[in-house]
C-alpha cells in the first residue's frame, strides 16, 4: 500500500481595484498554510503592482476613498505582478506536502489568484481547490489594512 501524500491546506484573502482580473487589478495577496495535521506551516504576503492599461473601477473607487490609508499601504513596496506570483508559486512549491487551495470558488479571491497565477506563472500550482474543508483557514486574519475584518466563524 503507497503511503499517503501529506497535504497543505492554503487559503488566501486579497484586496482589488476592481470586481475582475484584467480590466482590474490585485493589489494585495496574503495566504496561510496548515498542514493536514492542523498546525500552521507558513504565511506569504506581498502588494502586487497595477496591470498595465487596467483601471479603478467606480465602485471599488469609492470604497479605496473611505480608506485612503489602507489604499497607501497596499501600495507601499508593490512589486511587479510577475515577480509577486513567482514569489507565490515558488512559496507553494516549497510548503511541506501537496498545496490543496480551501476556498469559495464563488469568490473574486479565487478569481484573481487563479487568473494571476495562470497568466503570470502559468500554471496552477495548487493539486485541487477544496471548499468543504474544516476548519476555515483565515488568511483575512493575516491582512494588515485596517478595515479588514476577520470572518465570523459559526459555532
Amino acid at each position: 500500500m503507497p503511503p499517503e501524500k501529506k497535504i497543505s491546506y492554503v487559503s488566501t484573502h486579497v484586496h482589488t481595484d476592481g470586481p475582475i482580473p484584467g480590466p482590474h487589478s490585485l493589489l494585495t495577496v496574503t495566504a496561510s498554510a496548515w498542514s493536514d495535521g492542523g498546525g500552521p506551516s507558513g504565511t506569504f504576503a506581498t502588494n502586487v503592482r497595477e496591470l498595465p492599461g487596467a483601471t479603478l473601477h467606480p465602485v471599488a473607487l469609492q470604497e479605496w476613498r473611505l480608506r485612503a490609508e489602507d489604499w497607501l499601504v497596499t501600495r507601499r513596496s508593490s512589486h511587479p505582478p510577475a515577480v509577486a506570483m513567482s514569489a507565490l508559486a515558488r512559496w507553494l512549491d516549497q510548503l511541506p506536502g501537496t498545496p490543496v487551495l480551501v476556498a469559495d470558488t464563488t469568490s473574486p479571491d479565487y478569481l484573481f489568484v487563479y487568473w494571476y497565477l495562470q497568466r503570470f506563472t502559468g500554471r496552477w500550482p495548487f493539486a485541487a481547490t477544496d471548499s468543504l474543508t474544516t476548519p476555515l483557514l483565515d488568511a483575512e486574519e493575516l491582512c494588515p489594512l485596517r478595515g479588514c475584518r476577520p470572518l465570523v466563524r459559526a459555532s
